[in-house]
């Protein structure tokens, strides 16, 4: 019995972390398409079919760690009316929306959370709803670092002068292998870079909507 609970779960977290990821791109693109840019819609990326967003390891290192990432969806800011701005407003959907999911998705916790005791079915589901709030409150933060190329950093740019703007921008393929050298040095050290950022708050923001910590 214990096995066939910790397999169920387990599918459950896959499906709600490959759900989440994929709102989460459509959101980028969806933004960008509404103020001009039809870019991810010609490359086929303004979908919900999680395939066309899904990167495996990415996904599976948010299972895992819950640090993770998706295919990033393909942005020409020149099509924008204001590059940076609409650079920096497309970057926040992303996070943006996984925010907002855990806002309405915790009102719904708290709803059903006393049915959990009532049978297998509505345990599974509080559950379902309690991992969906932590899982998108974890991506919402992991995205925010402003570390190129998370969304953070494009949020950033929005903010800057026309200068350091385009310098900013300029260190996103080397902001690339930062994240990657991290990511390295966090797994073989054993030393946990980005949960020593993320977890603080995660706590926070997971008692605020659910009433305890992960």
């Amino acid at each position: 019995m214990d096995t066939i609970i910790y397999i169920t779960a387990f599918a459950i977290q896959i499906v709600i972390v490959i759900a989440s990821i994929t709102i989460h791109e459509f959101s980028h693109g969806y933004s960008a398409y509404l103020l001009g840019d039809d870019t991810a819609k010609r490359a086929g990326r303004l979908s919900l079919n999680p395939i066309r967003h899904l990167d495996p390891i990415g996904a599976l290192m948010l299972l895992i760690v819950r640090i993770g990432w998706a295919k990033p969806v393909p942005i020409n800011p020149y099509n924008f009316k204001d590059q940076k701005i609409g650079t920096s407003i497309t970057a926040a959907a992303g996070p943006a929306s996984n925010f907002i999911i855990a806002i309405l998705v915790a009102i719904l916790f708290r709803l059903i959370q006393p049915l959990s005791q009532i049978n297998i079915i509505f345990y599974f589901i509080v559950f379902a709803l309690q991992f969906t709030v932590m899982i998108n409150i974890a991506l919402g933060l992991f995205n925010l670092i402003p570390i190129p190329p998370l969304d953070g950093s494009k949020i950033i740019s929005g903010f800057l002068s026309d200068e350091m703007y385009f310098r900013w921008m300029q260190w996103e393929k080397q902001g690339a292998y930062l994240l990657m050298l991290i990511f390295g040095i966090s797994f073989f050290l054993k030393i946990p870079l980005f949960q020593t950022v993320i977890v603080p708050p995660l706590n926070f923001f997971t008692t605020l909507l659910l009433g305890t910590s992960i």
